[in-house]
């Protein structure tokens, strides 16, 4: 029997993975970037925004076939997978702005949305065979290389479109061709490299591997409501996304309302503030849930949302004011995912674990989708500070739930 070297796989997956984030980052943030302006091109500004809802709810129904696979086949095959279903997206996106259609550009969104699939998933590849002691700040390092890509991502768009448009196809489709080369890439390259599989390594360490296909999306709800620390941490990842998808969505409907000239470059700045708060700082998020313990962490991301959602909402048409808010609203999303992914990642066997993982994606990109879309009617019926007041509010549920002391918690927190 041939003996694995846990760390050197380890450190092999953590080096790929990161290289692969970035390249994947880029290929999801050059789409969003032009999605809703492809939209708007071909349906009117009414319908704009569906096409950021078709990739939101696209990744989160992806999550459903790749985690059956990661589930019975390992990570490699689910991750390659979603990025397939990326590309086979933006090349559905760039045919139907070729035919007019507008439909089937929904429908290349909803599958485009595969690419985020894979990058969500591949955090959780990080701590299979992290050590207790490291598994918050592994898996932070994978959701901090995706800052590069988020920010390198929609600066070349304009250079991915100028190269597409010399070859005769139309405006706004070159950054999804850069995208379908991107998540070809990073398909290839974790068929080829990624070996052996992190997480089949960890359920032959653990002596689970025949029990793989036992375990499907009923198991991990059973799993979820049957262990505390995994409704806590499920719950922190979808509540802070809940919060964050929330009050971003309107942010620059409201600046919109004040600003009176490069309406584009405020949005611009400001949010780029919010995606720094994101990312930026999530190694040091993953240290502090390492050294604190996952619990104190997800507190301490609810009170940051809060502190957010105070910030923003009294903003009024002071931009600093709201750029502030709008990066402590990434801060404190940064604190829930990290904590709350690796909190429900632990608390949960190896054979039931991606099914569960794959659940708290679906949760959180469909509670995401319904937040998005109901931000926008609560605005249109109120107003962007009481969008904020109600955001706030939502978080009272995983208060109550990260207050309560249990043994689990208490045993993850001394892991």
């Amino acid at each position: 029997m041939n003996v694995v070297d846990i760390p050197a796989v380890q450190r092999r997956t953590l080096s790929l993975l990161f290289a692969t984030q970035i390249i994947g980052g880029i290929g999801v943030a050059i789409g969003i970037a032009v999605g809703a302006l492809l939209a708007a091109s071909m349906g009117g500004t009414g319908i704009s925004g569906l096409a950021s809802s078709s990739s939101v709810v696209g990744a989160a129904l992806l999550a459903i076939p790749a985690t059956r696979l990661i589930r019975h086949r390992g990570r490699r095959p689910g991750l390659v997978f979603a990025y397939t279903c990326g590309v086979l997206g933006a090349m559905v996106v760039v045919t139907a702005v070729k035919i007019g259609s507008v439909a089937l550009l929904f429908a290349g969104m909803a599958l485009f949305g595969g690419g985020n699939t894979a990058n969500l998933q591949a955090r959780y590849a990080a701590v299979d065979l992290a050590a207790p002691a490291r598994r918050g700040r592994q898996l932070s390092l994978i959701v901090w290389a995706t800052t590069i890509g988020a920010v390198a991502g929609p600066n070349v768009a304009p250079l991915a479109d100028r190269y597409a448009r010399r070859s005769g196809l139309p405006e706004y489709t070159g950054p999804f061709v850069f995208s379908a080369l991107a998540f070809g890439v990073v398909a290839l390259a974790i068929m080829v490299v990624l070996r052996p599989d992190p997480l089949l390594v960890a359920r032959g360490t653990a002596g689970e591997a025949s029990s793989v296909a036992s375990a499907g999306l009923r198991d991990a709800v059973r799993a979820v409501r049957s262990e505390p620390a995994a409704r806590l941490g499920i719950s922190a990842v979808a509540v802070g996304h809940v919060v964050m998808v929330a009050v971003m969505s309107m942010t620059p409907v409201h600046i919109g309302g004040y600003v009176h000239g490069d309406v584009l470059r405020v949005v611009g700045l400001v949010l780029s503030l919010h995606i720094g708060g994101m990312y930026a700082l999530s190694p040091v998020v993953g240290w502090l849930t390492d050294r604190l313990g996952r619990r104190p962490v997800i507190l301490g991301g609810v009170a940051t949302l809060l502190l957010a959602c105070a910030v923003a909402g009294t903003a009024g048409h002071h931009t600093a004011r709201l750029a502030t808010g709008l990066a402590l609203l990434g801060l404190g999303w940064s604190a829930t995912m990290v904590a709350g992914s690796t909190l429900l990642s632990e608390s949960v066997g190896t054979v039931v674990r991606p099914a569960v993982q794959g659940l708290s994606d679906l949760a959180m990109g469909l509670a995401g989708a319904v937040a998005g879309a109901l931000s926008g009617l609560v605005v249109s019926w109120s107003s962007y500070p009481t969008l904020t007041l109600l955001a706030a509010i939502a978080t009272v549920p995983l208060i109550a739930l990260a207050s309560r002391t249990v043994p689990a918690l208490a045993m993850s927190e001394g892991s």
